[in-house]
């Protein structure tokens, strides 16, 4: 499995997490003394999500600049 495969990957199972962490925030939060760092904890996924959903965003347009670079020199 390439590079590009294993960050989609990560992605997918990142989003589930981070739904995993919402939820548990919502119910956490909905306790009659609610602990207020529990709002914290989908943030960790969040920005792990950030980083790899900014990776699959650039991708396509990184390769397609590399792919049109190197047809440039070749020529």
């Amino acid at each position: 499995m390439n590079w590009s495969k294993w960050i989609r990957q990560i992605h997918r199972w990142l989003a589930i997490g981070f739904t995993v962490t919402v939820l548990v925030t919502f119910v956490a939060l909905a306790q009659d003394e609610p602990v207020v760092w529990v709002s914290y904890v989908p943030l960790l996924p969040l920005v792990l999500l950030l980083i790899t959903g900014l990776y699959l965003f650039v991708l396509p347009h990184f390769t397609r600049w590399r792919g049109g670079r190197r047809t440039a020199t070749t020529r």
